[in-house]
C-alpha cells in the first residue's frame, strides 16, 4: 500500500487562537479546506494538519475528545533542516503563546526539542546529523 499525503487531525479549543499561533510560526493555510469549524495547515507538499474546533472534531469520532492539556494521545514529530531551525521554531512557538515541556537533547545522530501549542498538543522537532 502506498499513501500519497498525510492529514493529521487535532482538536483545538479556540480555532482563531490556533490559527494565530501557527501563523506566527510561519505556516500557511489552505482556504479550500478551511472554514469556521476547521483550518487546513500546510506543513509541506504532502503533510497537512487539520485544526478542528472541539465540537466539530467530536463529529468524527464516537469516543470522547480528550483534553490535550491533561493527557497525551499523540506526539507530532517534524524533521527540520538543522538544529538552528529546531531552536528557532521553538523560540517562535514560546513567543507566540506556546511552552516548552523539556530541554533540548543532543543524541549525536539527532538533535531534538519541541513545544506544546496553546491547546497542549506536543510538537517534537528533530534535526538529523549528516550521515558520513
Amino acid at each position: 500500500m502506498t499513501n500519497k499525503k498525510i492529514f493529521v487531525n487535532i482538536a483545538v479549543k479556540d480555532l482563531k487562537r490556533a490559527n494565530a499561533f501557527f501563523t506566527a510560526l510561519g505556516y500557511a493555510f489552505n482556504p479550500q479546506f478551511s472554514d469556521e469549524n476547521a483550518t487546513c495547515m500546510i506543513v509541506s507538499d504532502d503533510i497537512f494538519v487539520m485544526l478542528l474546533a472541539d465540537k466539530y472534531f467530536q463529529t468524527f469520532t464516537p469516543k470522547a475528545v480528550g483534553d490535550s492539556t491533561k493527557t497525551t494521545a499523540a506526539i507530532i514529530c517534524l524533521q527540520c533542516e538543522s538544529r538552528e531551525d529546531v531552536d528557532a521554531i521553538v523560540k517562535k512557538a514560546v513567543a507566540a503563546g506556546g511552552s516548552t515541556y523539556n530541554e533540548a537533547k543532543d543524541h549525536g545522530f539527532m538533535y531534538q526539542h519541541g513545544f506544546m501549542d496553546p491547546d497542549g498538543h506536543i510538537w517534537e522537532l528533530v534535526a538529523m546529523a549528516a550521515q558520513g
